[in-house]
């Protein structure tokens, strides 16, 4: 694996330092990131071993099951000569397997690397290529084939997964050392480039955002936490590992589950599912479908996480009305600072806000609002005051794989904090406010647009129509060029409703350039493999066909 590329140059305006420091939300613990995730497996191994670790279906992984299963692994990449800082591409679908790989390749030091198969064989070769992967694990052979085709053209070794009898020899059941500074994995993220960017996340980062969220949720051995992401977004490593820090059950939730809510509500009542994150657009299919048929079916459920895309109020009061007993987390924070850096517990109150707040830093997360001064410098904001949002502190990623330019102008040396632990900033490109301690999600920088003159941001705009109550999910985007550019909103209907009644809604509440002037209904707004909405498939509809005046 390439080293990671320098960090670029924070440019302060005198005394911006110091009153960064005094205006930062922190929230410091003190915290194991130093062991190994597989060290946490082989205690429960030893102390409960029969308990399950896994479940997929009808299949369950006990603790000592998956410490053997690691083993095995782990003797296949060990004779391949895998060892600290190589890289391992997984690619394949949610199962145990995966879980199993991830945490062989922690025991020997190396770099996990999940590549979706559902990528087309060249974009899956520029990842395997620019991540330098030396091996490939495939945990579904029979759904990857562009993936092997592509592992094939950049040279990376195929490393066929054990038979199931396969002895561990040698599995590490006890402490592997200090892992803390050692590159654990790195998830490659779209890039405005049209080519993928990978961030490389530390164990200690990892481990951190890991003991966040056993703290947070208060995870013991009696939660069961839906394995339900993607392998490729960021959320799926929390999901696979931090129950297993507490001695809990991973519950593999398929994609074919995930598609159908009905499918979905069985899939985790079935699992007997105590947490489960979910991007909005399926946390809204969910309710919907309890709604129908009862919040009995999720009796056990506890926690309901909404990540990925801004959690809106409408949604957030259909979730605390259609699922009274569990509690409602918003969560939020960037593939390059080792996923989530504010959690917020959203009750009635938040609710009833025209926006959610993302809440308060995760422990060792650093938060700072800096407003940049139109000169290359930048300045600490005052409460209330609107910036970009910098993380500092223990999450804080390595920077981008072999992506010099990208990762100097993200990635900062720290000239705020002299005690950070990692030395880095990151700039997230998201704007936010902070007041009352907490942190206020204001949309994407790069989505504020000059249409007809006026600029805007599309996100105020999707916050305003989304408050409208027969509609379930909406995006705004910017159809026509330069010269003719205009706004056009397409949105999900929850009932009957005329594009003429929300361009009243969205006239009585926002100025008249904001209002958009071509409309659009669907079924479902188009999503991306993450689940978020796909706002380049929205972009391509306007241009393929005129949307509804």
């Amino acid at each position: 694996m390439s080293d990671v590329t320098p960090l670029g140059d924070l440019r302060l305006l005198p005394g911006a330092a110091e009153a960064a420091r005094a205006r930062a939300l922190r929230n410091p613990l003190p915290v194991d990131t130093a062991s190994a995730v597989l060290d946490h497996v082989a205690r429960h191994a030893g102390t409960d071993g029969d308990r399950a670790a896994v479940v997929h279906g009808d299949t369950v992984v006990t603790y000592r099951g998956l410490l053997e299963r690691v083993g095995a692994i782990r003797a296949g990449l060990l004779g391949k000569g895998c060892g600290p800082g190589d890289v391992v591409a997984v690619t394949g679908l949610r199962c145990p397997d995966v879980i199993a790989v991830l945490l062989a390749a922690e025991s020997l030091a190396a770099v996990y690397l999940p590549v979706d198969p559902g990528w087309p064989a060249a974009r899956a070769e520029d990842v395997l290529t620019r991540g330098a992967a030396r091996w490939l694990v495939d945990c579904t052979p029979s759904a990857t084939g562009p993936v092997r085709e592509a592992a094939a053209r950049a040279g990376v070794e195929p490393v066929p997964l054990p038979g199931r009898t396969a002895a561990s020899r040698g599995t590490p059941t006890a402490s592997m050392g200090d892992r803390s500074r050692e590159p654990r994995y790195a998830i490659f993220t779209s890039g405005t480039t049209g080519r993928p960017k990978g961030a490389l996340v530390e164990h200690q980062g990892m481990m951190n955002h890991l003991w966040a969220k056993v703290f947070d949720l208060s995870l013991d051995r009696d939660d069961t936490v839906a394995f339900s992401a993607p392998l490729v977004f960021d959320i799926s490593v929390w999901q696979m590992l931090a129950p297993l820090l507490a001695g809990g059950t991973v519950a593999v939730i398929d994609d074919a589950d995930l598609a159908f809510p009905r499918r979905l509500t069985r899939a985790l009542s079935r699992s007997r599912v105590s947490v489960v994150e979910l991007v909005p657009t399926v946390l809204g299919w969910l309710v919907d479908q309890v709604a129908r048929t009862g919040p009995d079916a999720l009796a056990r459920l506890r926690w309901v996480i909404s990540t990925g895309e801004e959690l809106r109020p409408a949604l957030a009061r259909r979730v605390l009305t259609g699922l009274p007993e569990a509690r409602l987390l918003n969560a939020y924070g960037p593939t390059e600072c080792s996923d989530d850096v504010t959690h917020q517990v959203v009750g009635a109150a938040e609710a009833e806000l025209e926006r959610l707040p993302v809440g308060t830093a995760v422990v060792n997360a650093v938060l700072h609002v800096l407003a940049g001064e139109g000169d290359g410098r930048w300045r600490a904001v005052a409460e209330g005051e609107p910036g970009e949002l910098f993380v500092g502190g223990l999450p804080v990623g390595l920077g981008y794989l072999n992506d010099e330019a990208t990762t100097r102008a993200a990635f900062f040396r720290d000239v705020i904090d002299p005690g950070s632990p990692t030395g880095r900033l990151y700039r997230t490109g998201d704007l936010a406010r902070v007041a009352d301690g907490r942190v206020h999600y204001l949309g994407r920088a790069d989505r504020q647009v000059k249409v007809s003159g006026v600029r805007m941001e599309l996100d105020e705009v999707e916050v305003v129509l989304s408050r409208h109550p027969a509609v379930g999910s909406c995006a705004v985007v910017v159809s026509g060029t330069d010269g003719a550019a205009e706004l056009t909103a397409h949105y999900s209907p929850r009932g009957p409703v005329s594009a003429d009644e929300l361009k009243e809604h969205l006239r009585s509440r926002l100025p008249p350039a904001m209002v958009p002037g071509q409309w659009r209904s669907w079924e479902a707004l188009p999503l991306t493999p993450n689940g978020k909405t796909d706002h380049r498939a929205l972009r391509d509809a306007d241009a393929g066909q005129g949307a509804a005046p």
